[in-house]
């Protein structure tokens, strides 16, 4: 065909043709069509594409070639169909969003990565309806395992997905009326070494900031705190400790309001991490030395004046814990719930350390 100057026009179709020549192919080259390129058999692709053995170096080079100039790409979905398992797995979280859940979420991602599964992830934002909700929808989607950081406290409603073979392990916090694996951190030993370190250091008014009673974290570390102060012989008042949502707000106007009570707390300890930024803040327009210890890391903790010290939970062992004991599950190792108690350590920075100011 020529245009009006005389010139001939090429179809760009053809051209396209030209740019694409695995186009013929359709949009998803098989494993036939590798090997009407490489020109062997289907079964010699399926070894290559496998990793099985069988197949001479030479031939392996061809066969790669192919894929390479295709752009194939396996399709999991018949394997699926063959084995019964779809290699992924869910993990629901409190809070995507949370720096605690980053090294969590990362260490299950590795596990599940070596066993060759995919991890699909989610927040339930603390709603337990919402984390039933998240569940049952990846259950819905057959993924072979979960890791549940639980919201609610009543999980019957996975009782038909466990008869079902659906492996489940909880982490950070217990599973709520049944029996399921979990991996959890030493929070009561952990919260009452943290308050015990304050007392030693000579305070005896110390207040105590944590997250909602019914998180069973909160309460655990609520129970250190009473524990350690207990144990010094320290009666605890009713003003000195606040529990609630971890909100700004709230965390600020229980810190303020302890500092400014006649006998003001002389140390405050911390109930998460989100807890201990507020309270840092406060303490850093309030004029009198007050002594801090938090629970959970914070970074950049080692930079500020003083040197936050912490209650440190090493929270990429809980989601690697967890997950090597899902896939022990899917192996069919594990046959009986287990509870499993990784220990804290203190990190002494220097907020800890102070001395009362009166």
């Amino acid at each position: 065909m020529d245009d009006r100057t005389g010139h001939r026009i090429v179809p760009d179709t053809t051209r396209r043709a030209d740019r694409l020549p695995g186009n013929r192919y359709g949009n998803r080259p098989t494993m036939k069509d590798v090997a009407a390129r490489a020109g062997v058999g289907l079964k010699t692709v399926s070894r290559v594409v496998n990793g099985e053995p069988g197949v001479t170096p030479e031939t392996e080079r061809r066969v790669q070639e192919a894929i390479d100039a295709l752009g194939f790409r396996r399709n999991d979905s018949a394997r699926v169909l063959r084995k019964g398992r779809t290699a992924s797995i869910g993990l629901v979280l409190e809070d995507l969003a949370d720096p605690f859940y980053g090294p969590l979420s990362r260490a299950v991602e590795e596990v599940a990565r070596a066993h060759g599964a995919l991890l699909i992830n989610g927040s339930s934002a603390e709603d337990p309806d919402r984390e039933q909700e998240l569940v049952l929808a990846l259950c819905a989607r057959r993924v072979d395992g979960l890791v549940v950081i639980p919201a609610g406290d009543d999980h019957r409603y996975l009782e038909p997905e466990l008869k079902a073979g659906v492996a489940t392990v909880f982490v950070d916090r217990p599973a709520g009326q049944i029996d399921a694996d979990v991996v959890v951190s030493d929070n009561f030993g952990g919260a009452r070494d943290g308050v015990a370190h304050l007392i030693a250091h000579g305070h005896r008014r110390i207040g105590f900031i944590g997250d909602m009673p019914r998180i069973h974290t909160a309460a655990e570390r609520l129970r250190g705190y009473r524990a350690a102060m207990e144990d010094a012989g320290i009666p605890v008042e009713d003003s000195w400790m606040s529990l609630g949502v971890t909100d700004p707000e709230r965390v600020r106007r229980a810190a303020e309001e302890m500092l400014a009570d006649p006998r003001p707390v002389t140390a405050v300890f911390t109930g998460n991490n989100r807890v201990t930024v507020t309270v840092i803040r406060v303490l850093a327009e309030h004029t009198a030395r007050v002594a801090l210890v938090g629970f959970d890391d914070i970074e950049l903790a080692d930079l500020l004046q003083p040197g936050v010290t912490v209650v440190a939970q090493d929270a990429a062992a809980l989601g690697r814990t967890a997950a090597e004991r899902l896939f022990r599950q899917l192996d069919g190792t594990l046959l009986v719930p287990d509870r499993i108690e990784l220990p804290t350590r203190l990190v002494t920075r220097g907020s800890g350390e102070l001395p009362p100011a009166v």
